[in-house]
Parts: C-alpha cells; structure tokens; sequence
C-alpha cells in the first residue's frame, strides 16, 4: 500500500514532461515486432533551436502532422536535403521502418522525397523500397530482407518549405523460436491495456536510464545498496545482516520471474548493502569494515550515503568521486524511516517504516517492499482504475499481498520492451 500521492513518489518514470502521448505501437506489431528506435542515440543535418531532436523517437504517437502539443524536430529555415539519424551501441536487423512527417502548413511541409540509407561500417547506403509521404499518418517502408546495420538514417529532400519528422520507429523480427512474450490467454487484454496505458501518461519512459533494468545491466548483473537508517533505534550486527537477507530475498522474488525468460542474461542477481547512512554512528553497534558508514550526511532530513556514491546523482555511472571507488557505490536507497505508513519507490529506490520492516524479518511476504520495489523498475500504481478481467494484484495497493501472475507478466512486460536498448 502507498500512503504518498503518486506525483510525490518520484517513480521510476517521473521526469520533466509527464501527461503526453498516445500508444506506440499499432495493433499489427504488438506481438510481432519490436520498435528498437527508442534504444538508439539521435542525431540530424540540423535542429531548428526551438524544436527538439528528442521527438524522433520519444515514443510518442503524434495527434496529426501539424502536431502542437508535443516535441517536433524540424529544420527551418534550412531546405534542400536534411536527414535524422538513428545509431545504436550493437547492431540491429532491421526488417521495416516508419515515419510520422511533420507539417504545419507554413514554413515546414511534407518533403518532396524521402529514403532511408544503413551504415554498411564506411558508408551509407540507400534501402530500397517505396516510400510514401501522407500526412497525420506513419508512413511505413518495408525491407526485402533484414538490414543489419547501427545506424538508420532519414533523408528527407524538402519541397514546398523546410522539412521535419515526429516521430521515427524502426521495426526487427521477434528471433527464431519467439520472444519469450508468452502470457496466458486471459491476461492478453489486461497487458496491452496496462502497456498502452504507461505509453500514454509518461512519453520520456523509452528515453530515461535509471530503471532497475538499467542499474542491473550497468553493474553486469548485480545490485548495490545503501541503508538509510532514518529513525533513532540502535542496530546490532546480527540485525544488520538480517535486514540484508531479507531485502535479497524479497528482491529475488522478482528476480526469478526472469530467470530463463525473454533472453534475461541473469540466472540469479546478487543484492549487496555497500553503505548505511545514519545521523550517529552510535547507532550501529558493529564494529567490522563489511560496509560503508556515512554519519551526518542530511538529505531530504534524513541520512543519506555519500552522494558522489549514488547512481541516482551519477546516472552516467561513473563515481569518480565515490570514496573507495566505483565498487563502493550504490543503486538504490533502502530507506528506513520511522513511524512512516505506507511506502514510496522508484529509481532512487524504497522507503518503508522501519517499524514494519524489523517486524517482517522474517516474513515471506513482505509485501509493501515488494510493490515499492515493482515501482524501481517501472511498475506503475492503479489508483483509478483496473485492467479488464484482474482485481487483484500486488501492484494495484491493498488488493495483493504478494507478487501475482497478473504483476510478473507486467514486470515481463517492461522487459520486452526495454531489452533493445541492451543489445539483446
């Protein structure tokens, strides 16, 4: 359960722009392709300084061409043969792509032509096919065979006035055997619903990097953590591991829903608490050097681990000023607060009370920690409404006390959509 509104969480998912966008996928490919566009890097001929490269492949579905809502990328003044770029960090085989032109009836208008060229590794080469240009629509081209390639180039030759695009998706074929994307055939429904949903209420959710996804794959499979122990209540050794354990356990419970699943690379992924926060040192009554101690360091009125040390203020994942170095850093806060109800999770990771959770050392469930930490990976709430067909699931506060079959094929869910961005 959550005692905090949702626009105070700071979910996963909460950035500068956040009530934009429509569904990105069409119904077609859903199942059957997998939109890689939002993985790749940008970059364009030109950007007009009031527009934004970002547009192309911030996974929003565009209203109409002459879309005044949301982020275009466009290039007036300048005219003649302009292009925006895709480039991923591992190669792709690309089998089709599509484009939403962008079009204001002024100084922007649909190009005279357009193609798209791969990078072959020393040059660029043009991708036959037929390529047609209609306006308040995806303008999709389809590849004789799969182009592997790291780079899809958009070249767009301008007619009437400058040129622009909303919106690039490029499509590869689920591998041989399936994608692992496999739900039963009653929670199809609910799925595409939830998926559709999260598309439509956070546009920046392909664009943004600190997702426990993120945090796992960055570290090679493993997570770190700081304790922050907000509350005024001594700490033995014995009990400090003991939190230890169970913050592993519960979050191995999500974990193993991964397991051989999708092409998840991970057969298990380690929890390792690297750091606690406290305002006195007093307070921890251990002496051994098994972990970090960060004494008098407030934020949020609260202790906090060293901040060089944390990904949340260093999502390059660098720490050059971490002290103790890289190794020493830490994911995800666990955050212990006293006589605080409900919870709060997201990419900086779970606050619980302290209270419930020395109460629930040893409890199988410990529920709360469990949704909050569904929320670290982008798991979202339901507080008005409820996917066709469930009632009940851990996600959806008060109605679950455990991770259900509905909750592990939305945490799946994030995965299939995300794995691109690995290479993967």
């Amino acid at each position: 359960m959550l005692a905090l509104p949702k626009q105070l969480k700071r979910l996963v998912i909460l950035l500068p722009t956040l009530l934009l966008c429509s569904v990105l996928f069409p119904a077609q490919n859903a199942l059957a392709d997998t939109n890689v566009a939002a993985s790749a890097t940008t970059s364009a001929s030109y950007t007009s300084p009031w527009e934004s490269l970002a547009a192309i492949n911030d996974g929003i579905t565009p209203p109409s061409s002459n879309d005044t809502v949301n982020r275009r990328w466009g290039t007036w003044p300048n005219t003649g043969a302009q292009w925006a770029e895709l480039t991923w960090a591992a190669t792709q085989a690309l089998k089709s792509a599509e484009v939403y032109f962008f079009d204001d009836g002024g100084g922007v208008r649909v190009p005279a032509s357009w193609k798209l060229q791969s990078w072959t590794g020393s040059a660029y080469t043009d991708i036959p096919g037929t390529y047609p240009t209609a306006l308040n629509g995806f303008n999709r081209v389809t590849f004789a065979a799969a182009v592997s390639t790291t780079r899809l180039r958009v070249v767009l030759q301008s007619g009437q006035g400058s040129v622009g695009l909303l919106e690039v998706r490029a499509f590869i074929a689920d591998p041989p055997g399936g994608s692992g994307w496999s739900p039963p055939a009653n929670l199809v429904t609910p799925l595409n619903e939830v998926w559709q949903h999260v598309e439509s209420t956070y546009p920046n959710l392909y664009g943004f990097r600190n997702y426990g996804w993120d945090q796992i794959m960055a570290n090679g499979g493993s997570i770190n953590y700081c304790v922050r122990w907000d509350t005024t209540a001594t700490v033995t050794a014995a009990q400090r591991d003991q939190i230890h354990a169970t913050l592993a356990r519960q979050f191995k419970k999500w974990m193993d829903l991964m397991a051989g699943h999708n092409g998840w690379p991970y057969a298990s992924v380690p929890v390792k608490v690297v750091g606690w926060a406290v305002r006195d040192r007093a307070q921890l009554q251990w002496s051994d050097s098994s972990v970090d101690i960060y004494v008098g360091n407030i934020r949020e009125n609260a202790p906090q681990c060293s901040e060089p040390c944390g990904r949340f203020f260093n999502q390059s994942g660098n720490y050059p000023n971490c002290p103790g170095g890289a190794s020493h850093h830490y994911d995800m806060s666990l955050w212990l607060t006293a006589g605080f109800g409900g919870g709060a999770g997201g990419d900086w990771g779970q606050r619980i009370g302290s209270e419930y959770y020395m109460s629930n050392l040893n409890t199988d469930n410990v529920h709360i920690l469990l949704h909050e930490m569904g929320h670290s990976f982008g798991l979202d709430d339901f507080y008005d409404w409820t996917p066709t067909g469930v009632c009940c699931f851990l996600m959806k506060a008060g109605s679950a006390s455990s991770i259900t079959d509905f909750d592990a094929w939305m945490f799946r869910d994030w995965w299939r959509h995300l794995k691109s961005r690995y290479g993967l």
